[in-house]
């Protein structure tokens, strides 16, 4: 990826338990979102979902290594 909107430190965004994202205000009105799973995957790019910018959460990935795997996500049976 080319160009980023902007550099956000990890501490400065904030979590919603209920979408389950970090989340960052963007000058559209929206929120730039990424998941705990992202950041465990080592994605640092977190997006607006109403426009195209996207900026880069930087942060220590050592923080996210015990984030359970997609496939070991809970299911209701």
């Amino acid at each position: 990826m080319g160009a980023y909107y902007d550099e956000i430190e990890i501490e400065d965004m904030v979590w919603d338990d209920v979408k389950g994202v970090y989340h960052y205000p963007c000058p559209c009105g929206d929120r730039f979102e990424i998941s705990r799973k992202q950041l465990a995957n080592y994605e640092d790019i977190a997006t607006c979902p109403s426009c195209s910018l996207v900026i880069r959460v930087v942060y220590d990935p050592l923080d996210f290594e015990d984030e359970p795997p997609d496939d070991e996500e809970s299911v209701s049976e």
